[in-house]
């Protein structure tokens, strides 16, 4: 589908930023990109039929997942600002434009174009991640380095939770907001600060088959049970991520053990999450991707998934966020402490 009709960013939003920044273009095509993925969603544009190709990690690709893939590097080759980018379905440093034909600010993204691919069938909300890096190049950078990420979520209204570091915004410092896509391709500042409190009472239990033998997980999920948290867990790491963030609190937790294994990739969806967890308030924290490194991990401080340098484009890692002191339990109970 081409891009027509472009959206425009809100006022609330465009008023925040310095207005000299290429950014501003970036974020103008990637919100026309989303806005388009969830209206083909809506329309049945997309397939949830696997194609019978495999993406470089050995993972199954749907329909979904490569007209998505496809929509959003089309919107970073249009925007002109973009050096490099990888996807999850392409992960790969892609050279979209000679760094030496850019002027002013280039900018380097990784994305999963579609987060929960294996529950759109089912109808369930899905969602887009995107991290946004400035300067060229993904490899071996850290999640804190991030200029922007957004978090798009496709249900009942089109959605995105958005993070800008306080670099780019005029009063200096970082925010987290939620945009909505309304008719006529705008979208609205839907809610100008997203905040998230340290303490919580939901939590979002990921890669359950981890408890089976990471006694220090099964633990931890045990704890949350006895303490009566309520549960809150889609099985998409969007929909429940950004329940969170919309109710200003709540934990998710993924860690792994030596039989369920860490999935979530750092790059495409670990760090452009935590990026925008943390400008809310809340707290991140890397956990390793085995079990038997928790030993290792005994006794170090919470290590905020922002710091984790992305050595791999592949790499995977255990992945807990939310609120501050669930995080921190999560860091203690998989410690050992």
């Amino acid at each position: 589908e081409q891009m027509a009709e472009f959206v425009s960013l809100p006022v609330g939003l465009l008023d925040r930023i310095h207005q000299s920044d290429e950014l501003i273009k970036l974020l103008t095509y990637l919100l026309e990109a989303c806005s388009l993925i969830g209206k083909g969603l809506r329309e049945c544009k997309f397939s949830s039929e696997v194609v019978g190709s495999t993406n470089s990690f050995g993972d199954k690709q749907l329909d979904v997942d490569i007209k998505t893939d496809k929509l959003i590097f089309d919107a970073l080759l249009a925007s002109g600002v973009v050096s490099t980018a990888s996807s999850e379905e392409s992960p790969t440093e892609v050279q979209l434009v000679d760094v030496n034909l850019l002027k002013g600010s280039i900018y380097s993204v990784a994305f999963d174009p579609l987060d929960g691919s294996s529950i759109v069938g089912a109808n369930f909300a899905v969602g887009t991640i995107i991290g946004i890096w400035p300067g060229a190049g993904l490899l071996n950078r850290t999640g804190r380095e991030q200029s922007c990420s957004l978090m798009a979520q496709y249900g009942p209204r089109i959605t995105v939770a958005l993070a800008i570091a306080g670099r780019h915004m005029v009063n200096g410092e970082s925010v987290a907001m939620e945009l909505t896509f309304i008719e006529a391709n705008k979208w609205i500042v839907s809610k100008p600060q997203l905040t998230l409190s340290p303490k919580a009472k939901t939590f979002a239990p990921g890669n359950l088959r981890a408890t089976a033998d990471n006694d220090n997980y099964r633990r931890l999920v045990q704890y949350w049970i006895e303490h009566q948290y309520t549960l809150r867990y889609s099985g998409g790491l969007v929909p429940d991520v950004y329940h969170a963030l919309l109710k200003g609190e709540g934990v998710l937790s993924n860690a792994s053990s030596l039989k369920a294994k860490a999935k979530l990739r750092l790059l495409f969806e670990c760090a452009p999450i935590a990026f925008i967890v943390e400008a809310a308030g809340g707290a991140s924290c890397y956990s390793p991707s085995e079990v038997d490194l928790l030993s290792q991990a005994a006794g170090e401080s919470l290590l905020s998934v922002l710091d984790v340098p992305v050595s791999d484009l592949d790499r995977r890692i255990g992945l807990c966020c939310g609120s501050l002191e669930e995080v921190q339990r999560f860091h203690s109970y998989m410690t050992g402490k």
